[in-house]
């Protein structure tokens, strides 16, 4: 793997944001990932450039990407303040290169970014169904809360195959820079 860089995304990814978050989720290019949602969200889109864009410039809000050296976007992670928490969602990897480390870094990126602007917990809602998400995330110390929450009832971005819910994970004092 080429060398990784984490940065702050700027609107002129959006293109290739879109594209790779995508790609990672729904449709059948999503399947040779392990993060795939296809099984459970018909569609091919989870985002658009209308809502990343919106995402970008919500107040609080910034997102991550993961860079090869000839700048090829291969991951991302959305993070945004609420209150005095880091809510972080919409982690990424290229489907292709999953399992290789790259989400894991990502996950320090945020942690770090989550310490140095002091937060006290980063917070995140995972589809309860999705399991080997939820022991992904609990190996990198988040905890599993009693919180759960609806799943989205627009369909611009999919249509649910069955019932869905999330789950509400949490990390709190072991976030270090």
């Amino acid at each position: 793997m080429n060398h990784l860089t984490i940065t702050t995304a700027t609107t002129a990814d959006i293109p290739q944001l879109v594209t790779l978050v995508n790609s990672a989720y729904r449709g059948e290019h999503s399947k040779k990932g392990w993060t795939t949602e296809a099984y459970l969200i018909e569609g091919t889109q989870r985002v658009d450039e209308a809502s990343m864009l919106q995402m970008m410039t919500t107040p609080g809000a910034i997102i991550k990407k993961c860079t090869t050296a000839d700048n090829a976007i291969v991951g991302c992670v959305y993070l945004e303040a609420r209150g005095k928490e880091l809510y972080l969602g919409m982690l990424t990897v290229s489907p292709e290169i999953q399992a290789t480390g790259i989400g894991r870094e990502i996950v320090k990126a945020a942690e770090a970014y989550a310490a140095a602007q002091k937060f006290e917990a980063i917070v995140m809602v995972v589809v309860s169904l999705r399991r080997e998400l939820i022991d992904w995330y609990i190996r990198r110390g988040f905890q599993l809360t009693s919180e759960r929450r609806p799943f989205p009832t627009d369909t611009r971005f999919g249509t649910p195959t069955q019932p869905l819910e999330f789950v509400v994970l949490k990390k709190t004092a072991q976030i270090t820079p």
